[in-house]
């Protein structure tokens, strides 16, 4: 079982592992446990969304949307690759996660199958942190580069703190019964990659990467050198050739 963090703490594990942070007021205090008469916790993953909207940060935080009161996540992140701190309690991200999708985070399987809700179903509110990534959503708005290594760490540091492996990170794709489609599109890059399409197995092998280093560490930017290929070497001449060239160098003697 994993106690949810303080609001302090919070905050400082994500400081700790180099994501630039931002507070929303009344963030410390602004959950949804009192209202629900539910309790946040234990926690035993994390949950990461695209926002579906462009400058989100106040419905993500305080004004949430139609029959869906904020917040909506623990943390928005912005293009820039700021965390603007939203609650450090109940927040309404997750909805109903499917139970086999559930449980293959919970024991952190390599594999993650398609949510059935046959299997059950339980509240991805009460037990993991949300993330909400700045994004249209629509398959074409771009991920930034600063966005998604801002999002690797923010994974990771939840995972160093509890320590998990990077197969607690979920997508809400991979865990709804609703068909949600959340997170999609491409990112602008990453390290030395350049622009790739979104996936949760990468994601997570992005975090798992990073966990093998300090906090302190950032992935290499800069590509390896290129080998130079060697000078190719001049194929001999063929037989044909040597004639030619000869009966030029004869011809041109008898014509001295």
């Amino acid at each position: 079982m994993a106690t949810p963090l303080t609001a302090g703490r919070l905050l400082a594990i994500l400081k700790n592992e180099g994501v630039k942070t931002a507070e929303y007021p009344g963030w410390t205090t602004r959950e949804r446990d009192a209202a629900t008469g539910k309790t946040f916790g234990p926690v035993h993953m994390v949950l990461n969304h695209h926002t579906a909207g462009s400058n989100s940060l106040a419905t993500v935080a305080k004004n949430g949307v139609a029959g869906l009161p904020a917040p909506l996540a623990h943390i928005h992140l912005a293009k820039s690759g700021v965390a603007t701190m939203c609650s450090a309690g109940r927040a309404n991200h997750a909805g109903l996660m499917a139970k086999n999708a559930y449980d293959s985070f919970l024991n952190e399987k390599t594999t993650h199958p398609t949510p059935l809700k046959a299997s059950g179903t339980v509240d991805g509110n009460d037990l993991s942190y949300g993330i909400e990534t700045e994004n249209l959503g629509n398959g074409t708005d771009v991920y930034t580069r600063a966005q998604y290594d801002a999002w690797v760490r923010i994974n990771a540091a939840l995972c160093r703190e509890y320590d998990w492996s990077a197969e607690s990170c979920g997508d809400h794709k991979e865990t709804s019964v609703e068909g949600k489609i959340d997170p999609k599109g491409p990112v602008e890059g990453y390290g030395t990659r350049g622009r790739f399409t979104y996936s949760g197995k990468q994601f997570r092998a992005d975090i798992a990467e990073r966990l093998k280093h300090p906090a302190s560490w950032s992935p290499s930017t800069s590509k390896p050198p290129t080998t130079p290929k060697p000078p190719s070497t001049p194929k001999p001449p063929t037989t044909d050739e040597r004639l030619t060239a000869l009966e030029k160098r004869v011809t041109a003697l008898e014509k001295r």
